[in-house]
């Protein structure tokens, strides 16, 4: 009969990169915007011992097991030297390996300094390599529930500077706040541009870079923590990336930055075999086709059509449907309350007149600020005559 032992090594799997473009990282928001006291090798290491937890199943005793032939190929090594070379950036990353986290709470900020691997083992004989995770680091990594962020492992791998990590890392909490809410809503419009377009101040931009004390010039700093990591995120991974530069009387004061998707097939590959994103997938979809339903049936659909704000072809548009019946009739349900349906058909007389050709490119949010500008109006003058 086999021992107890034996039957916790035979459960035991090492996990391998054969489908890295598939693999995720899922980190806290807190551990994204924290002071990461490590240089590239062991930030990306990191990176990628965090790719192989499970969320959905946490790895007993915070415990992960990597391939070391698999590992050679994350970081593109080949060469003779590529043990040796391995050792030394293991042995760095758990002296390097160390975070500052700053996070809110209800009295003030709360701070924590955290060793994030304490323990790493592996032999010249053999290919498997163990990573434990210290307790402490693993509220960061699991049960994630909110204020979380989840960016392609990837994306990672072709990144050569540490800056260019940070500042991904950081780029993708905020672009995936703004996916989130663009679809779930919850956020005003200009809320939401705020996510694609985040700005961070010069001191944080700094704080976070761990560069406090270097660069002390602007002009360094642009160089090394802005333009050569965006020139490499904006080459290697999904994003493209912008910035503006903002004065605060002579000095720069902040940054704001603009995101953009680069459109690829395979954008979302990596979450394919993810059963949370499938199941939300599926429930968008589920919610769409409902929402479909409902706006071919009403009567506002009909009125847009009667003002040309609508054509036959838009009705083969489940998003734009859904959209009007989501975000759309349910404000000229208000106007209908207040004037009737007579109000909100002479309403839609008046953006048929008024509308511009830019307007039909995204005839959802067009038709929404026009209802949403004049509803206040209408109201106050229910105010005035009462």
């Amino acid at each position: 009969m086999p021992s107890i032992a034996e039957k916790q090594e035979n459960q035991k799997q090492v996990l391998t990169l054969n489908e890295l473009s598939k693999r995720k990282v899922v980190e806290h928001n807190s551990l994204i915007t924290s002071i990461a006291k490590m240089d590239k090798t062991p930030l990306k290491m990191f990176e990628l011992a965090v790719s192989c937890i499970d969320t959905e199943e946490p790895p007993k005793d915070n415990t992960v097991y990597l391939s070391k032939e698999e590992l050679f190929a994350f970081f593109k090594v080949s060469d003779n030297d590529k043990h040796s070379r391995f050792k030394q950036a293991v042995e760095n990353m758990q002296k390097q390996a160390f975070f500052k986290i700053k996070e809110k709470k209800e009295h003030g900020f709360e701070f924590e300094n955290i060793v994030p691997i304490p323990y790493v083992k592996w032999t010249d004989y053999h290919d498997e390599v163990t990573i434990r995770f210290s307790p402490e680091i693993m509220p960061y990594l699991i049960n994630l529930k909110k204020n979380f962020t989840q960016h392609a492992l990837s994306d990672i791998s072709e990144l050569n500077s540490k800056y260019s990590i940070i500042l991904y890392r950081w780029l993708s909490m905020n672009y995936n706040q703004y996916e989130h809410y663009s679809v779930k809503g919850g956020r005003r419009e200009e809320q939401v541009e705020a996510y694609r377009n985040p700005s961070i101040s010069i001191k944080e931009l700094r704080e976070m870079t761990d560069t406090v004390n270097e660069y002390k010039l602007f002009a360094d700093l642009e160089k090394w923590i802005l333009k050569k990591p965006l020139e490499e995120i904006n080459a290697h991974t999904s994003f493209n990336v912008t910035y503006d530069k903002v004065k605060k009387g002579r000095s720069i004061d902040s940054i704001v930055f603009h995101i953009e998707k680069k459109r690829k097939a395979d954008d979302n590959s990596y979450k394919l075999d993810d059963r949370a994103y499938q199941e939300d997938k599926a429930r968008k979809a589920e919610t769409e086709d409902m929402l479909t339903v409902q706006a071919l049936k009403s009567p506002y659909t009909k009125l847009l059509m009667e003002h040309f704000l609508l054509s036959y072809l838009d009705l083969t548009d489940t998003k734009i449907l859904s959209g009007l019946q989501a975000h759309v009739y349910p404000l000229y349900d208000e106007l209908k309350d207040l004037r009737g349906l007579n109000g909100v058909k002479d309403h839609l007389s008046y953006v048929g007149a008024k509308q511009e050709d830019y307007s039909k490119k995204n005839i959802c949010k067009y038709l929404k600020k026009a209802i949403e500008q004049y509803l206040p109006t209408v109201k106050r003058q229910d105010l005035n005559h009462e």
